[in-house]
């Protein structure tokens, strides 16, 4: 048993209301102690127990740092014993996340019971198989009834109980490492839902000195900002720690709005380092960034904020521009090759120029000499997909042959590659925004949806009338499943999941140390819509009308191929190969 504790520096009083395992109608209320640092303590709970807070007579209320919400986010806490678990990955030596072929999934629709012990067994062993190497899981911090995105979790210590609570993620978490896979979760630190988040009821948790998209800022630089930064931290900790996950991707840093002397990523960053020394592991912190500011991966020691890798969403947006022809939104100022070729060489296109979609200048260059595999790149992840207005992927209205380039100038890129699940197979089931919320919020949400897309011009995009899938409809959750998460069926199905094993075998043997140097990457049409990615794999890829001439030892094709006799070969339309440069 151990004594509950919390920190609530400007109540009055505090009670801990205790209802012990198998004694559920049984409720007991004893006063707590507070100490002159604002913590409180109060009776020894053990593992089992439920218990709940009151605050100046308020109440009860969760625990803001609750391991366990068996009865959703505004019942009572459950304790939880962490070293319980009998972990079997001793000799797991970990995983950094920088270079490695990143998985980002969704729980809830990865299976058809939407748990994480469904994922275990089979699916890891086929993710392992298809050359995965991370998984990131979307947030599993308890949020609002039984399904959602996760990005508005309220009990950031506990582990949804939709998806098995926390042993479950335990079990999930030393299975993938049993496959050799490493774990990333995403977790969100700049904001709290608004449904059961009761954060303010036990300090300054929060500030109107700054504002948010969410409204107030989470308090990193206000009197009593010791307790949110604590906050951050320990729950990073516990997480590599306690849950022995290997990396965290941490959602908008943008939104962390930070004055102090130490902005908390770098805090979190000192404190990271140390806990991997202490673990003999690596772990690694992933920043979500709109500011295209390489500073956010520059060490601390060197004046940064000392992130293992960021998001580079402008990759994203010059192949997704430039293979569908979109370029309304934030995609104004892309579409073009060149736009393609800067995002690859460079990694921001807005990199101190005008960024027309925001009307001011934005972002900082990368120095060339920076290592590429701190940003990670995608062509589908779940804000690039689930934001629209339908949750249409591109696969949905790509010809296979540009699905096919779509995927190997992401994983063949110099920089660390990220699918989203079912994208290995060209899954076109979409994927949409839900949520569960109770009444009235789950209207407004409803409402908020609706009106967020109208006058966008999706009309004009998808050519007619557009019917955004309302979120709280729990068809629009079902209908976002990818099934069995990782089978294939169907021809293109099958095409494209043959086509992923050749690249990742092309990325196995030629992407080794220092092929990089040998062979800068550049992106160049030769012809309008025949395009060639060079690096240690080339690629050529024929999105036009009329056949493409290649040249060198082929290592792998998608579609068809032409023998021209003298004249060499030639890719028939909508055909892609893949072409090694160096010796094997």
């Amino acid at each position: 048993m151990t004594e509950v504790t919390v920190w609530a520096p400007l109540a009055r009083s505090v009670a801990c209301h205790v209802r012990r395992a198998g004694h559920s109608q049984r409720t007991t209320v004893t006063p707590m102690l507070k100490a002159d640092d604002g913590w409180w303590t109060g009776p020894p709970i053990a593992a089992g127990d439920d218990y709940a807070f009151e605050i100046d007579a308020d109440g009860p209320f969760p625990d803001p740092r609750s391991p366990w919400q068996p009865h959703g986010v505004h019942g009572f806490s459950r304790a939880f014993d962490t070293s319980a678990f009998s972990w079997t990955d001793a000799t797991w030596a970990g995983r950094d996340a920088r270079g490695a072929v990143t998985y980002e999934l969704h729980v809830g629709t990865f299976t058809a019971s939407g748990t994480l012990d469904a994922i275990v067994g089979r699916q890891l062993q086929d993710l392992a198989a298809r050359g995965i190497e991370m998984i990131e899981l979307m947030p599993v911090a308890a949020f609002p009834g039984s399904r959602g995105w996760g990005y508005d979790g309220v009990s950031l210590y506990a582990v949804h109980e939709a998806y098995g609570g926390p042993a479950a993620l335990q079990r999930f978490v030393d299975a993938a490492h049993a496959q050799g896979l490493g774990v990333c979760l995403d977790v969100v630190y700049n904001h709290l839902g608004p449904d059961g988040n009761y954060l303010g009821k036990f300090g300054p948790y929060f500030t109107d000195a700054h504002e948010t998209p969410w409204g107030w800022a989470v308090n990193l630089d206000q009197p009593g900002s010791a307790g949110m930064r604590g906050f951050i931290v320990d729950n990073a900790m516990r997480w590599f720690e306690e849950f022995h996950i290997d990396a965290l991707r941490l959602d908008a840093v943008h939104a962390l709005v930070d004055d102090s002397p130490t902005h908390i990523l770098a805090e979190l960053s000192v404190r990271t380092t140390a806990l991997a020394e202490r673990l003999n592991r690596p772990l690694s912190l992933v920043a979500e960034s709109d500011l295209n500011q390489p500073r956010i991966v520059v060490p601390v020691e060197q004046g940064g904020l000392g992130m293992t890798a960021q998001w580079a969403d402008d990759v994203h947006h010059a192949l997704h521009a430039y293979l569908t022809g979109e370029t309304h939104g934030y995609y104004a100022d892309f579409g073009s090759i060149e736009t393609l070729d800067k995002a690859y060489r460079k990694v921001f296109v807005h990199d101190g120029g005008l960024s027309t979609f925001r009307g001011q200048r934005w972002g900082a260059p990368v120095p060339d000499e920076m290592d590429r595999r701190r940003f990670v790149v995608f062509a589908s992840n779940h804000d690039q997909v689930g934001n629209r207005a339908i949750g249409d992927r591109p696969s949905a209205s790509l010809s296979p042959g540009a699905q096919a380039a779509s995927l190997a100038l992401i994983l063949l890129s110099p920089f660390t590659p990220m699918l989203f699940m079912g994208e290995e197979y060209g899954e076109t089931r979409p994927f949409m925004f839900f949520t569960d919320h109770d009444e009235p919020l789950g209207s407004a949400v409803s409402r908020g949806r609706m009106s967020e897309f109208a006058g966008h011009g999706w009309e004009q995009l998808y050519g007619g009338d557009v019917h955004v899938p309302d979120p709280q409809d729990r068809q629009t959750f079902l209908r976002s499943k990818v099934g069995s998460g990782v089978s294939a069926s169907g021809t293109t199905h099958a095409a494209i999941e043959a086509w992923v094993g050749d690249i990742m075998a092309a990325r196995a043997l030629t992407l080794r140390d220092g092929a990089w140097s040998r062979h800068p990457v550049s992106i160049k049409e030769t012809d309008p819509r025949q395009v060639t990615m060079n690096g240690p794999v080339c690629v050529h890829a024929n999105l036009s009308a009329t056949p493409m001439r290649v040249e060198g030892p082929l290592r792998a094709v998608f579609g068809h191929i032409a023998d021209l006799g003298d004249d060499g070969l030639a890719l028939a339309p909508d055909a892609v190969a893949l072409v090694a440069q160096e010796e094997e």
